[in-house]
């Protein structure tokens, strides 16, 4: 096929993704009472099953500080037009959250006719994959980090004079990006296993560097969580575990070229 030709095939695949990522988003925006009250702004308040969990742990260890979202913060609208566009883009964001495995599909459809057969072999299930941990890091993010952040951000104050008043498009942003780059984020092993196979990237010096993704980790674990040592840990255990799982992919990689040379 000729570059032009690879370009009107890239065209139907991005078009058919585009497609469905507007019928989920359209349905996403006739749901809007279950959107918004059970799924979007549920972490926020004290039934959801994550504050629910934290304040029954904070009474069995006798800790106070465990108990998160006990007071709901409460959200502002201080434009017009604020809460009408503000449905539109989550309805946008939910539609393309929900295609991500069919969007992935289709990109596998474009990129395996130029595959070998052995490499179609070593790829097989990378749909599964690929989109399987995308939504682990969107659901780790949603009942984890989303309600810890909520917590420490919306009761964090510089002065008792300042009293947090906090508008509806800020906190949409906030759990929206939260959520969609711990999805991201969790597609570690997938960046590895490319950048091993295109030579970039190393089990060695993943390993050599294990020490600075540690404290990497850990610092990313304390901006997103309040400041305690238990909500540090549940953060930042599953995202070095990713790191570790990362490096083994990266070996297995590595072992195979020499097998094949």
């Amino acid at each position: 096929m000729t570059f032009w030709s690879h370009l009107e095939e890239l065209r139907g695949h991005l078009i058919r993704s585009a497609l469905v990522v507007m019928v989920f988003g359209i349905a996403a925006f006739i749901a809007k009472d279950f959107l918004f009250s059970q799924v979007i702004l549920a972490p926020k308040e004290t039934y959801f099953l994550t504050n629910r969990a934290f304040c029954r742990l904070s009474e069995s260890l006798s800790i106070p500080a465990l108990c998160i979202n006990a007071s709901p913060v409460q959200l502002i609208n201080i434009e017009l037009a604020g809460q009408f566009t503000t449905h539109i883009i989550v309805s946008l964001i939910v539609g393309i959250i929900i295609s991500v495995p069919y969007i992935v599909w289709e990109f596998w459809r474009f990129v395996r006719p130029g595959l070998r057969p052995r490499e179609k072999a070593h790829s097989r299930g990378a749909v599964l994959v690929i989109s399987g941990l995308f939504i682990t890091g969107v659901l780790f993010a949603y009942f984890l980090i989303v309600p810890l952040s909520i917590n420490f951000l919306g009761s964090y104050q510089v002065s008792s004079l300042v009293e947090n008043q906090i508008a509806l498009r800020s906190f949409i942003t906030t759990v929206t990006t939260i959520t969609f780059a711990t999805g991201i984020l969790f597609e570690l092993p997938v960046f590895v296993f490319f950048l091993s196979k295109a030579g970039i990237l190393t089990p060695a010096t993943m390993r050599k560097q294990r020490k600075l993704a540690f404290v990497l980790i850990i610092a990313l674990a304390a901006l997103i969580t309040p400041p305690d040592v238990f909500s540090q840990i549940m953060v930042g255990l599953p995202l070095f575990l990713l790191y570790e799982i990362s490096i083994r992919i990266s070996q297995r990689v590595v072992d195979k070229a020499a097998e094949e040379v």
